[in-house]
């Protein structure tokens, strides 16, 4: 008998493999060329239903891959069918277009990190990189507050002088300007997460003393007095490799950049789960939404929910967490739920 489960066991493993091996698609190419402005999303989506599933598609462990400074324009993507994975193939000749595929590595003499291809497009997501987005409830309390203005402008704008309490030497000259915005608050627990602070734009300090005086270098709305100073952040990592948590996560779309109900594709959501809850950059999740109620022999019958898209986080916090809408077929709506795909 125990023979028996063995080989039984033996058997059922190729299955297995198979089962948990990334769906190809039925128009898949054999092979792509990248080009300037492909990600490495993208073109994992030209080859496979799932795109995020990243170590088996690239067949390698993601802890060996999160630096994906290693894919640049001009390489050729080559689909092994048979072990349904990716790999850099070669290169095309320069007048051919023929490929000559070499499985080796090879040397780069003039390639480098900034012209790599990103993992997704940060374009999208770079201005929520340098900025702080969600604060603790009483974290602008205490930061420098704008109390006067020159020739006393009520509204501020780009080049213009203004003074500051609560600056302090050794913080250095370059600071962000904002205010408190909306609460962030936890749908199912009613804790309150944060708040989104309001950017407000740029400014640099002229001259440090008990009244500091400081100048607005940009401004992308109306600064007044009672703004907060923070100072500057340098942007954060912005290629992360998308994969899925190892752990069920559940999570609840509490925010929609822009203040809106509804987002597309390419949009900007707040999560009511952050870095306490197991959330990390790079994070892959399912959108789903509540299954509706319909009448069935006079009683309520609740229909299962609708899975309909995938997110990307690319920036977490201590309660809360920001993500990129990479796929949807509705219209991402506020107490979405977000899952472990």
């Amino acid at each position: 008998m125990q023979k028996f489960i063995i080989s039984l066991i033996c058997c059922l493993l190729p299955a297995f493999a198979l089962a948990a091996m990334p769906e190809i698609r039925d128009n898949a190419p054999d092979r792509h060329i990248v080009v300037k402005g492909d990600t490495l999303w993208d073109i994992s989506a030209k080859f496979f239903k799932d795109p995020w599933k990243w170590p088996q598609i690239w067949g390698m462990n993601k802890d060996t891959i999160k630096d994906p400074h290693w894919i640049y324009p001009g390489d050729v993507i080559v689909l092994d069918r048979a072990t349904g994975t990716l790999r850099i193939g070669g290169e095309i000749k320069a007048g051919s277009s023929d490929t000559v595929v070499k499985l080796s590595p090879k040397a780069r003499a003039q390639s480098s990190e900034h012209n790599a291809i990103p993992s997704i497009p940060v374009g999208d997501i770079g201005p929520f990189l340098s900025r702080v987005l969600v604060i603790e409830k009483n974290e602008l309390s205490g930061a420098p507050t704008l109390v006067g203005t020159y020739e006393q402008r009520v509204i501020l704008g780009k080049d213009d002088i203004a003074y500051v309490k609560g600056l302090s030497e050794g913080n250095g000259p370059l600071w962000q300007v904002y205010r408190p915005g909306k609460e962030l608050l936890d749908p199912d627990s009613k804790e309150v997460l944060g708040y989104e602070a309001t950017y407000l734009g740029e400014a640099e300090v002229e001259k440090l003393a008990d009244l500091s005086t400081i100048k607005i270098t940009k401004s992308i709305q109306e600064i007044n007095k009672g703004d907060r100073l923070v100072q500057a952040v340098g942007e954060f990592a912005n290629n992360y490799m998308p994969h899925a948590p190892e752990s069920q996560l559940a999570a609840r779309v509490i925010s929609i950049y822009g203040g809106v109900s509804q987002a597309g594709q390419n949009a900007i959501i707040t999560l009511n789960k952050g870095r306490r809850d197991g959330l990390e950059n790079g994070h892959v999740l399912a959108l789903y939404r509540k299954g509706e109620t319909v009448k069935e022999n006079g009683k309520d019958l609740s229909l299962p929910d609708v899975r309909y898209g995938l997110l990307f986080v690319f920036r977490t916090f201590d309660k809360a967490a920001y993500a990129l809408v990479m796929q949807t077929r509705l219209p991402v709506e506020l107490l979405d739920s977000a899952l472990t795909p």
